[in-house]
């Protein structure tokens, strides 16, 4: 029993550190919005999205409130979003995506995490050929078919819209993004949340032992409190 419930008492604080890091995250993208277009969601429209995706992440919304009071204040953090590329081991290649007040301190530690990882930091431009940036909408599309959504969306820059269970999504290219959203909003659509996602052109197949070693460095990268996203091209 007391083993079982050590187990269990780990698996929940895993959960929980999840929860922390993912709400850090949400918390600096709406800093990110306030500093962009101000705390007001109706005149800012990534403001609205990071709201929206603090819905489906289920921040509180005492939380969501007290970020968006936090970023208006003058002497709040102006956090700077500072991409880097690099590689792994087997040919892996990474895009990290980040949100930093101290950039020194952040590219110093994505460079340990990489070296020590069997990982190198590379220039700028040097796995971004590697990706396609891509928008996916995760909408509700009430009383409106997919047929007649897809129609009506074309116009706004609509690559793809595919059911999967009771989630629509919808995707587009990025330079589309604001199009998009407004096209959604127009049409009475609600968004549930958005996702901004850097998809490989081609994946990589590892084995199980190097999956581990792949899965290990991924983690490392992602446990950094600057790191607001990890894209990559293996098959995990």
């Amino acid at each position: 029993m007391g083993r079982a419930f050590e187990f269990r008492k780990a698996r929940k604080m895993k959960r929980w550190g999840k929860m922390a890091v993912t709400f850090t995250r949400i918390g600096k993208e709406i800093s990110m919005a306030v500093k962009e277009g101000g705390p007001d969601p109706d005149n800012n429209s990534r403001l609205r999205m990071a709201i929206k995706n603090a819905k489906s992440e289920n921040m509180p919304k005492d939380r969501v409130d007290a970020a968006i009071k936090k970023a208006s204040d003058k002497d709040a953090s102006n956090y700077e979003e500072v991409l880097y590329e690099a590689k792994g081991p087997y040919g892996l290649s990474l895009m990290i995506e980040t949100a930093t007040d101290n950039i020194n301190r952040t590219v110093a530690s994505m460079r340990a995490k990489l070296n020590r990882n069997s990982g190198e930091l590379g220039t700028s431009g040097s796995q971004e050929f590697n990706f396609e940036r891509k928008c996916i909408f995760k909408v509700n599309l009430g009383e409106m078919e997919l047929d007649d959504a897809e129609l009506e969306l074309i116009d706004f820059g609509l690559d793809e819209i595919e059911q999967v269970e009771d989630e629509t999504l919808i995707y587009t290219a990025f330079t589309d993004y604001g199009n998009m959203q407004k096209g959604l909003e127009g049409l009475g659509i609600d968004i549930d949340s958005v996702d901004i996602e850097r998809i490989p052109h081609n994946t990589l197949e590892l084995n199980d032992t190097q999956k581990e070693e792949v899965n290990n460095l991924i983690e490392k990268i992602e446990e950094d409190e600057d790191v607001q996203n990890v894209f990559h091209n293996a098959v995990l």
